[in-house]
C-alpha cells in the first residue's frame, strides 16, 4: 500500500494486520502485490510496531535469467514472479521439500493442504495484499496469487475471480486458466495481429521480434522458466563492476582557510596584473 503518497485502504489493513491476543505475538503474514508500469513487485511481509518486516521480495526484472525475456507485465509473468516468490520463501524457511505445490500447472484450483504426518509442519500460510489495485475478475493481481499458491503456499481464496469463471454456471473453466498461464491468450493476440496487420504487429511486438520470440515459442519459454525457478530459486545478487574505490581519485578535497583565501588573492592579482597590461 502507498503509505509514502498517502493512499491506504486502512480498513483493508486493519483486517490483514490484526492478529487475536491469543497468539502470542504469531506474525500475520501478508502476500503483497504490486505492479509498476515496467515491473511486478511481490513481498512476503509481516507486520510489527515499528512498521512492515519484509522476509522476501522476488521481481519480475528477475525473470530473464529463467528464460523470460519479454512481456515482464503480463498475466504469465505476474504468475511466475509469484511461483518465485513462494519457492524463495519456501526455501528460506526449509519448506520446499515438504510443500511443493503444484509442479505442472493445468488450471485447477487446489489449495495447499496439511501433510498426514502429525508431526510435519504445517504449510506457510499468507494473506493476499492487493493495495489499492482492483480486483476485478481476471485481474493481474490473481496471477501472482495462483502462481504463489501454485509454488506452495497457502493463500486463502476462491475460484471465482480467475480467469475463465462463468458467472452463470458457477464453475471455472480449467483449460482457460490455464491458457493464462502459459500466455496463450497473449499468443493468440500475436497470431490474430500477423494475420490482420503485420506493420502494428511489428510495433506492438517490436521485443518479441527482437528476441526472435514467436507465439508458438511462448507455452514452451514459461514451462521451462518454472522448472527453472523450482531448481533455483534462491536470489543472487548482481556483480557490480568495478570498485568504489577506484572512483577516489576524482574526489575533490576540501580546501582550508588559508588555501581558499590564497586562491581569492590569486584571482584579484591576475585581473590586477590583466588591466595593468589594457592601460599601458
Amino acid at each position: 500500500m502507498s503509505l509514502i503518497e498517502g493512499k491506504t485502504d486502512y480498513y483493508a489493513r486493519k483486517k490483514l494486520v490484526i492478529q487475536a491476543k491469543n497468539k502470542y505475538n504469531s506474525p500475520k503474514y501478508r502476500l503483497v502485490v504490486r505492479f509498476t508500469n515496467t515491473d511486478v513487485i511481490i513481498q512476503i511481509v509481516y507486520a510489527k510496531i515499528i512498521g512492515d518486516e519484509v522476509m522476501t521480495a522476488a521481481y519480475s526484472h528477475e525473470l530473464p535469467k529463467y528464460g523470460i525475456q519479454v512481456g515482464l507485465t503480463n498475466w504469465a509473468a505476474a504468475y511466475a514472479t509469484g511461483l518465485l516468490a513462494a519457492r524463495r520463501i519456501l526455501t528460506k524457511l526449509n519448506l520446499a521439500d515438504k510443500y511443493e505445490g503444484v509442479i505442472e500447472p493445468d488450471g485447477t484450483i487446489c489449495p495447499i493442504a496439511e501433510l498426514d504426518d502429525e508431526d510435519a509442519p504445517r504449510p506457510f500460510k499468507a494473506f493476499l495484499d492487493v493495495g489499492l489495485k482492483r480486483t476485478s475478475t481476471g485481474s493481474k493481481v490473481f496471477a501472482a496469487l495462483k502462481g504463489a499458491s501454485d509454488g506452495g503456499i497457502f493463500v486463502p481464496h476462491g475460484e471465482n475471480r480467475f480467469p475463465g469463471y462463468d458467472t452463470e454456471s458457477k464453475k471455472l473453466d480449467a483449460e482457460i486458466l490455464r491458457k493464462y498461464i502459459y500466455g496463450g491468450h497473449v499468443a493468440d493476440y500475436m497470431r490474430l495481429l500477423q494475420d490482420e496487420d503485420d506493420e502494428k504487429y511489428k510495433r506492438q511486438f517490436s521485443k518479441f521480434v527482437e528476441k526472435g520470440v514467436s507465439a508458438d515459442d511462448l507455452e514452451e519459454i514459461y514451462k521451462n522458466a518454472h522448472a527453472k525457478i523450482r531448481a533455483d530459486p534462491v536470489f543472487k545478487p548482481t556483480q557490480k563492476k568495478g570498485d568504489y574505490k577506484d572512483f577516489k581519485k576524482y574526489k575533490k578535497h576540501r580546501l582550508n582557510l588559508k588555501q581558499r583565501r590564497n586562491k581569492v588573492q590569486q584571482k584579484i592579482d591576475a585581473f590586477k596584473h590583466s588591466h595593468e597590461g589594457e592601460e599601458e
